[in-house]
């Protein structure tokens, strides 16, 4: 196994933070942390970390997390949620290390900014659908072979707490209503973001960035039970799927030490119970934010990063009270529709925080017009 690995967890108080330090606690012979950092938000939670791990390094807040993601270590785990994640992504991936990201955003915004900064197998996907992929593809033989027998990967959503409402239904949501996920326990702004859809347009890009996969051959279907985390359909017909119970203990501990699988991370399928999976198209109208996410990837250059942006401030103001549910895809829609993206633009870590902060600007405007 090569020994003990040294890992370093960003965003240590938060979903993805606590459940790999569990991981950690379990399998002292194989993990030690040696870096901590978290937003602040939890400040008790990190001081207990901090006494229980006696890591090389910590602390409160983004520079820390950069300073962090840049220290000598096996791996950097990217638990941090939204666009503060991006200068620690690059640092992880300039400094060498292997990159495990669950930061999604980070990728989506920086796009090609990222993967240019990425060696080939540095990223490893922590996203239960994105690690489902790879494992798909690694089990086919497919992973180092260019994708060539892929004809589609199929990503499952739940379909969030309002699955089979209408658009017209969905007005009137709360902020309590949209936090409660039916087979999910995870962050505040990540259970609306699966509410509203938004987060499975985030990982349709991710996808595609992460694999070369076009977006016409990248599905989403709904899975309710979210027991099937993702699927690879091949040229013959053959579709591979990848299985677990709803957790992410599977996919952090192989974002932890791809390829080798950690014993017992979580509790296996039980087959000896009766099952019904159930599959069902989305609805496009009633949830428009992955139709949305792949017009934004589809534009390119800085399309996702406005995306991504715009979202967070309408979920923030959504929290607040200040707009309808339905209100977050329609300022996201907003602002991806004035937003010009040059032809030939060169992405860099400059150009993306511009586009964040006109996002950001731009979101507030359309909060204000449509609260």
């Amino acid at each position: 196994m090569g020994g003990v690995k040294d890992v370093v967890i960003l965003g240590s108080t938060g979903s993805i933070g606590t459940q790999a330090l569990d991981l950690v606690r379990a399998n002292p012979d194989r993990f030690r942390v040696v870096g901590l950092t978290a937003g602040g938000g939890n400040r008790e939670l990190f001081e207990q970390q901090v006494a229980e791990f006696s890591p090389t390094f910590h602390g409160l807040g983004e520079e820390a997390s950069v300073e962090a993601a840049g220290r000598p270590c096996d791996v950097v785990l990217n638990g941090i949620t939204g666009a503060v994640g991006l200068r620690p992504t690059l640092a992880a991936l300039d400094a060498g290390t292997t990159l495990a990201l669950a930061n999604k955003e980070s990728l989506v915004m920086g796009g090609p900014l990222v993967l240019d900064r990425a060696a080939p197998g540095q990223i490893v996907p922590v996203d239960s659908e994105h690690s489902a992929l790879a494992q798909c593809l690694r089990v086919s033989g497919q992973a180092d072979a260019g994708h060539r027998d892929v004809r589609r990967l199929v990503l499952t959503a739940s379909g969030g707490p309002f699955r089979g409402r209408s658009r017209a239904d969905l007005a009137g949501v709360t902020p309590e209503q949209a936090a409660a996920h039916p087979t999910w326990d995870m962050g505040p702004v990540i259970t609306i973001n699966s509410a509203t859809l938004v987060n499975k347009g985030l990982e349709v890009i991710e996808a595609h960035l992460l694999f070369g996969i076009p977006y016409d051959r990248i599905e989403v279907v709904v899975h309710p039970t979210s027991v099937v985390h993702s699927m690879v359909e091949f040229v013959d017909g053959t579709t591979i799927a990848q299985a677990s119970p709803p957790t992410m203990l599977i996919p952090i501990a192989l974002g932890l030490d791809w390829d080798l699988r950690v014993p017992d991370a979580a509790p296996a399928v039980d087959w000896t119970r009766t099952e019904t999976w159930e599959f069902h198209p989305l609805d496009d109208e009633a949830f428009p934010a992955v139709a949305l996410a792949r017009e934004a990837g589809a534009r390119g250059g800085t399309a996702p990063a406005v995306y991504n942006a715009a979202n967070e401030v309408a979920v923030d103001a959504f929290r607040a009270g200040r707009l309808p549910f339905t209100g977050i895809v329609d300022v996201v829609a907003s602002a991806v529709a004035e937003h010009d993206v040059p032809s030939g633009e060169t992405i860099s870590l400059e150009t993306v925080l511009a586009a964040d902060g006109w996002a950001r600007e731009t979101a507030a405007r359309l909060v204000d017009d449509l609260g």
